[in-house]
């Protein structure tokens, strides 16, 4: 442990924390995991760990941030104006699921474990709430008639729920981004012509 607690800039520091503590969340859950094991993992001392982070919810928020930002900074390329409707799910789409596939435990933490602790579900629900809107906005941009019988709301709900299912077996390795891609692009637009 000596070796792991020489100097180095805090925000370094900050970084290899929720690094450890990522890994740990995701291998063991919230409830499961304690401190002493994020700052074994971390190579540094518990009071240190405790230095940064006051308490294990903090800890947990913090990553919940940091991973929220990376997540949503990974869909910005689909925000490209230049881009036509179809093209810009297909971007986002690719960049939601290459998240996933190279930060599989980032979307164990993100995804399926802050959902589950009341404190941080509404973070993780704001989040999604965020998603459903811009594949709304989406769908019916792509829409030749958006006319009022198209829930275009109630689709994206679907469409990101079916993604999220998706996304699952990425993480799990079952699947890969190009398969899941093409497969939720199909979903996306063959419900689109049936309406």
């Amino acid at each position: 442990m000596a070796g792991g607690t020489k100097r180095l800039p805090r925000a370094v520091r900050e970084q290899q924390m929720l690094d450890a503590a990522i890994e740990v969340f995701s291998e063991n859950g919230f409830h499961a995991t304690s401190m002493d094991s994020i700052a074994a993992r971390a190579q540094i001392s518990k009071p240190m760990l405790y230095l940064y982070y006051g308490s294990k919810d903090e800890l947990f928020a913090a990553c919940i941030h940091r991973e929220g930002l990376e997540f949503v900074q990974a869909m910005t390329p689909a925000a490209d104006p230049s881009l036509s409707p179809r093209e810009q799910l297909r971007k986002a789409l690719v960049g939601f699921l290459t998240f996933v596939d190279q930060h599989r435990s980032s979307w164990m933490v993100l995804y399926r474990q802050a959902i589950g602790q009341q404190a941080f579900a509404g973070q993780v629900q704001s989040s999604r709430d965020r998603l459903i809107a811009l594949t709304a906005s989406l769908l019916e941009m792509s829409t030749k008639d958006p006319g009022p019988e198209h829930d275009f709301g109630l689709m994206a709900v679907a469409l990101v729920g079916a993604g999220e299912a998706v996304a699952d077996r990425v993480a799990g390795g079952e699947v890969d981004v190009h398969q899941a891609t093409e497969l939720l692009e199909t979903l996306a637009w063959r419900g689109l012509r049936a309406s």
